[in-house]
């Protein structure tokens, strides 16, 4: 059996590994590192490929979110609701722009947030939501699209772990990331469409958005030397921008053989009744699995954390401390109370082995070893 990796990049970098070669050869050759015609190329395929106006590069998924919120023009005080269950990025601007983060629970169902906990956290400085496709699986879009709209407020979607997957609305199937205001991405090595380093994209169809959010992410300037808005240096490089370039047509692919994964351990780990599997759509589309996560519901996931490890099996707890007891975020605004589902799933999730090289072999070793644990 070949060894087991949380993700494998080595093995997916194997089957494309002449073109990319080339390809990051042709970049420094041309010398064009920053803003190279690559980057533009990229940007267009994608723009293609989610069927949105405007895909704006930049440095990474955590720039994304920050040049989003900034270019929406919120005010340091205002309330952005989102989830205390997600990765401390999605917050961590947030708190850096001065805005006022509201951490609300999530659905037990789909460890996405909570609509109902959206709707009480909603306040007169309330200005925007921002969901997390967590985990590769999205939104109810419609419901907070509702809400959005009834309170005239901003939707950010935070679709750093769901690039390429699909939300079938009531308007028909979109691309996760361009049905609200703005829509983010992290291009991470790990992520679904990863490159070689750190990236990031943000999405709009929004024209004066767009433009807004260009001038930010380049020193606020739309002419050399002349800053006609505060911005930042985040863009994404020409080496960067290549190997997502030759990675995005094979996307689809990638997700398909991560739903395929999903379906294989979801059948043979969803007989036992101590483990809880991923809830996953007649058609699949709307989970591409960045991470395939169950829920060990009888008190012995740390347990089974230790024996995977002893089985050489990687395997990961996201997230072990919900954002709301993190230091940097504490705050005697948050009762534990309203944090009931958060802080039960900080207690059972694990996340397995989930990438685009996994095999039956290496499959069935580690469901077998999980099953032989848990009885």
């Amino acid at each position: 059996m070949r060894k087991l990796q949380m993700v494998d990049l080595k093995g997916q970098y194997e089957k494309i590994k002449d073109q990319v070669d080339k390809a990051v050869i042709d970049v420094i050759d041309s010398t064009a590192f920053i803003n190279g015609p690559e980057v533009k190329q990229f940007q267009e395929d994608l723009e293609k490929y989610l069927d949105v106006k405007h895909v704006i590069p930049c440095a990474n998924g955590t720039d994304a979110l920050q040049i989003a919120m900034m270019g929406l023009g919120l005010k340091p005080g205002d309330e952005v609701i989102t989830t205390d269950f997600t990765f401390a990025a999605t917050v961590e601007v947030i708190a850096l722009l001065n805005l006022t983060p509201v951490l609300v629970d999530c659905d037990i169902n789909n460890m996405n947030i909570s609509i109902e906990a959206i709707k009480k956290a909603i306040t007169p400085k309330t200005k925007a939501i921002v969901p997390v496709h967590l985990f590769g699986r999205a939104v109810d879009m419609d419901a907070v699209m509702a809400l959005a709209e009834e309170h005239n407020l901003y939707v950010i979607e935070d679709n750093a772990q769901a690039v390429g997957g699909v939300y079938t609305s009531k308007d028909g199937k979109k691309k996760l990331g361009t049905i609200g205001d703005v829509g983010t991405t992290s291009f991470f090595p790990s992520k679904n469409l990863g490159c070689y380093g750190d990236g990031g994209a943000i999405f709009t169809n929004n024209d004066e958005l767009a433009h807004t959010i260009r001038g930010i992410v380049n020193h606020g300037m739309y002419e050399r030397y002349h800053h006609d808005v505060v911005g930042v240096n985040s863009r994404l490089d020409s080496v960067q921008a290549t190997i997502l370039k030759i990675k995005l047509p094979h996307l689809d692919g990638y997700n398909k053989a991560r739903q395929k994964a999903a379906m294989y351990y979801s059948d043979k780990l969803g007989v036992n009744e101590n483990i809880i599997v991923p809830v996953i759509c007649d058609t699949c589309d709307c989970h591409v699995f960045h991470q395939y996560v169950i829920r060990i519901t009888n008190g012995k996931r740390d347990g089974l954390l230790e024996h995977l490890q002893s089985k050489q099996i990687p395997c990961a707890i996201y997230y072990p401390i919900p954002l709301h007891r993190q230091k940097a975020y504490l705050d005697d605004r948050y009762k534990e109370e309203d944090f009931s589902v958060t802080n039960q799933l900080s207690d059972e999730v694990i996340a397995l082995p989930m990438h685009t090289e996994l095999d039956a072999e290496q499959q069935d070793y580690i469901i077998n070893t999980i099953l032989n644990y848990i009885n």
